[in-house]
């Protein structure tokens, strides 16, 4: 009885540890199922950096029919900790070919691209960054975006 007990313990220990680097991989997670994507809603977060570090940084972002274009303008941006602008960068990837088609499959009633965002990124200095992405689309508030994930693969 306590041989099963510890190996229950240890199999606890080892999914908690893959849950935790799961997480840890997720810089930022935004759900839009019950707001809508405002033109200046920034979706950020801060990210500590204690010695030189490279990321290589994937956005996957969801979608339903909803959505009105076939496109989406997005800045990605990160700022050092005094606020000034370490990189930017500017993404307009497609959705749909040129019959108004999902370039992606419908799982779920949505659409998920996963769009390469920075690769390699490096940062040398430590501090406390600023990851941004802000959605530039012509029409606010932008309907049919559900998520949007930063990971850092």
């Amino acid at each position: 009885m306590k041989r099963i007990a510890m190996v229950m313990v240890a199999l606890c220990l080892v999914l908690m540890g893959c849950e935790q680097q799961v997480k840890d991989n997720v810089l930022i997670h935004r759900s839009f199922y019950n707001t809508i994507w405002e033109r200046f809603d920034y979706v950020a977060t801060d990210v500590v950096v204690k010695e030189a570090t490279t990321y290589d940084l994937n956005l996957s972002i969801s979608f339903t029919e909803d959505y009105p274009y076939d496109y989406i303008d997005l800045v990605f941006v990160v700022f050092t900790s005094e606020g000034d602008r370490y990189r930017a960068k500017e993404y307009k990837p497609k959705l749909k070919d040129a019959d108004g088609q999902w370039s992606a499959q419908l799982v779920d009633g949505c659409y998920t691209f996963t769009l390469p965002i920075n690769k390699q990124l490096v940062i040398n200095d430590s501090g406390t960054y600023r990851f941004q992405i802000e959605q530039k689309m012509p029409i606010t508030p932008l309907v049919g975006v559900k998520e949007l994930t930063l990971l850092n693969n």
